[in-house]
């Protein structure tokens, strides 16, 4: 009889915590209301689904009045390459034509012509969690066009892979660019819409208290829980593996290093012609996600990192590493605007002085602290620590 009772306990245990996370565009009950009778635009890509149907289509079959589609970089099918411009087109559902704007390129700050007519916006994008993914950007430039206009800015929430911890240099704001918009740590450990919060909160935007911002939770998620993205965010993260490794990858894109485009496993492999350690290899070819790699059909040895087991925390051993081994040959290790991915001047250089990844990881210490007792006042659910 107590084996059978520890079993229903048990059971009970695992039932609580393995409940199925309901993410923001789920909960519809939660903001239809806001949204009826109004002239809705919404921020979406391809991630933006409501199980396996895609908001629009949810919102369509419930009558609501979408007038406009805005699409951040790699457009609204998620399929477009990194930097790649595209044209504005048309969503055709139910015999109705939806223009689809791009907020990429040129356009990356949406017309006040194509807002004129709108009464809320809602965003609904699954983000990586790291400061340089420009989803977040987008949604910067969509708030603060919202505050001016004084249109109603809904966030449909969605967890944030890479949270349970918080790592690298805070932005300097001296080079506040496209890949990085805000006073934040490299991986920030928020979601969307707690960092819509902060972002009107510390006043991050002209007009920010005049927007009206709503954010709709995830529901059986916390920053602790793991979360499995089931659909690729973007066109070179094809895998957990990626998404993982991503916020410490990216630094070796303005580096003369390959990070695996332009092969099935982009952001899963370190590579350069020259290393000289033979053992693994790998030859970036162009291919629908990436035309012209870097290193196009030569082949690249390095570090096969697509089983490792992933630590949290902003992995820059492997940046150090591949410096010290070519910086005798290779002058140009880093690129011109390294920079603004690293949010700082300071970085590149403390490695070209060969500080220690210790010494290095203390000068970011106290802008973290600072960070997280920012963070605090925006946090929607449980933290990690």
């Amino acid at each position: 009889m107590f084996p059978q009772l520890f079993l229903i306990i048990l059971f009970s245990f695992q039932s609580i915590d393995e409940k199925e996370i309901i993410v923001g565009a789920e909960r519809l009950s939660n903001y239809l209301d806001k949204i009826s009778n109004k002239s809705v635009g919404l921020l979406v890509n391809h991630s933006s689904k409501i199980k396996n149907t895609h908001i629009v289509d949810s919102l369509v079959k419930r009558n609501i009045d979408i007038k406009k589609i805005f699409s951040p970089e790699h457009g609204f099918k998620g399929n477009i390459e990194r930097g790649k411009e595209f044209e504005s087109n048309l969503y055709i559902i139910k015999n109705k034509s939806i223009p689809v704007i791009s907020m990429y390129g040129k356009n990356r700050v949406p017309k006040v012509e194509d807002l004129s007519e709108l009464d809320v916006i809602i965003f609904d994008i699954q983000d990586v969690g790291a400061r340089f993914y420009t989803y977040i950007s987008a949604m910067h430039n969509m708030m603060e066009k919202c505050a001016e206009i004084g249109i109603d800015f809904i966030v449909l929430d969605r967890p944030n892979p890479n949270s349970g911890y918080i790592d690298g240099p805070v932005l300097n704001i001296e080079y506040q660019s496209y890949v990085g918009m805000h006073k934040i740590p490299i991986v920030h450990a928020l979601t969307v819409g707690e960092l819509a919060m902060m972002i009107k909160g510390e006043k991050w935007i002209r007009n920010s208290e005049k927007l009206k911002l709503s954010v709709i939770k995830i529901d059986n998620w916390d920053h602790k829980k793991e979360y499995n993205l089931p659909i690729k965010p973007s066109p070179n993260l094809p895998n957990q593996q990626s998404i993982l490794l991503y916020p410490s990858l990216c630094l070796f894109e303005q580096t003369i290093i390959s990070i695996g485009r332009g092969t099935p496993y982009p952001f899963q492999v370190i590579g350069h012609p020259n290393y000289d350690n033979k053992s693994f290899s790998f030859t970036p070819k162009s291919v629908n996600e990436e035309s012209k790699p870097k290193f196009e059909n030569e082949r690249c040895f390095g570090i096969d990192l697509k089983k490792i087991k992933i630590k949290k925390e902003l992995n820059i051993k492997y940046l150090i590493h591949f410096y010290n081994r070519l910086k005798s040959t290779h002058s140009d290790f880093f690129g011109k605007y390294f920079y603004r991915i690293a949010g700082n001047k300071i970085l590149e250089n403390q490695i070209k002085d060969g500080i220690s990844e210790r010494e290095i990881r203390l000068s970011w210490k106290a802008e973290i602290d600072s960070y997280k007792k920012i963070r605090k006042k925006y946090l929607l659910y449980k933290d990690f620590e």
